[in-house]
């Protein structure tokens, strides 16, 4: 479905009751939402393996403005202010209250913005693979550790000048890199992905909005409690990274959880280890 959002429509899935039988009342579940990562991809790298946390939660697909099904608006508001008032407007267009908000990758960059722009609103926050600040010869450095000198090439010619000339190349050379372990059964979220190259173009880049974009000293503002997932050996959100979100957040509400020998996907490299720590977490009271 769609749902009217900040002037433009954004496509939305929802997976599971909300509301459950539990003897004789209704129980409320909390709702998980899910904010993708990218810039450009779509709501479905989350599918399926997200579904099996619908049984202790409501889950909520959606694509960013400029992303996936959605409309673009336009690109001038591509920016992480609007994704992340997006979210929050998308949330009062259906009526979600206190949402455990889950970001990966862009998608957490996204749910950074919502939560210092909006910084009561969230029940739960989770960061997984993402960054606060992002240091550019940091990354260069790691595809060069793991893939080698044409990697690490191909990442600096992509992330220093992003065009669609330099993304072919990344990503033929580099995002198979970003897994660290074989793939469990075939890679088939590459055939459904719609990715919108225009949309990381725009955004990627240290002379672009992701080069400026630093939420380290706003973090501080974060009320609610928060996980951060890290992998140790991911070569486009090194860990570190994670490490300094995790350092910039208060330290009476973060959580961080590293998990070695796993890249930019957690869930894909480890699903039993990731999704039973983001289980544990939505549970926890």
């Amino acid at each position: 479905m769609h749902v009217m959002v900040n002037g433009v429509r954004l496509y939305v899935d929802v997976e599971g009751a909300g509301l459950v039988p539990d003897g004789p009342r209704m129980r409320a579940k909390p709702t998980l939402i899910l904010v993708h990562g990218g810039p450009g991809a779509d709501h479905s790298l989350y599918k399926p393996a997200f579904s099996a946390l619908s049984d202790i939660c409501q889950i909520v697909y959606y694509d960013h403005r400029g992303c996936g099904r959605s409309e673009d608006g336009l690109p001038a508001n591509w920016t992480l202010a609007q994704w992340g008032d997006d979210l929050k407007g998308l949330c009062d267009a259906i009526g979600i209250e206190r949402p455990i908000v889950l970001g990966t990758s862009f998608g957490g960059f996204v749910a950074q913005a919502y939560a210092t722009r909006h910084p009561r609103h969230a029940g739960k926050l989770i960061l997984v693979t993402t960054a606060a600040k992002i240091d550019f010869p940091t990354i260069y450095a790691a595809f060069e550790r793991i893939g080698g000198l044409q990697a690490g090439e191909a990442a600096r010619d992509y992330w220093s000048a992003p065009s669609p000339a330099t993304r072919a190349p990344y990503l033929d050379i580099c995002l198979p890199l970003y897994k660290a372990r074989p793939p469990i059964g075939p890679a088939d979220w590459e055939q459904r992905v719609i990715m919108r190259n225009e949309t990381g173009v725009h955004f990627n880049g240290p002379s672009n909005e992701q080069g400026r974009m630093d939420f380290r000293e706003a973090l501080a503002s974060i009320e609610c409690p928060v996980l951060v997932m890290g992998g140790e050996d991911d070569p486009i959100m090194p860990i570190a990274f994670s490490e300094t979100i995790a350092q910039s957040l208060p330290p009476n509400r973060v959580r961080f959880e590293r998990f070695a020998r796993c890249g930019h996907g957690i869930v894909p490299d480890d699903p039993e280890a990731a999704l039973a720590a983001i289980r544990a977490f939505i549970l926890d009271a």
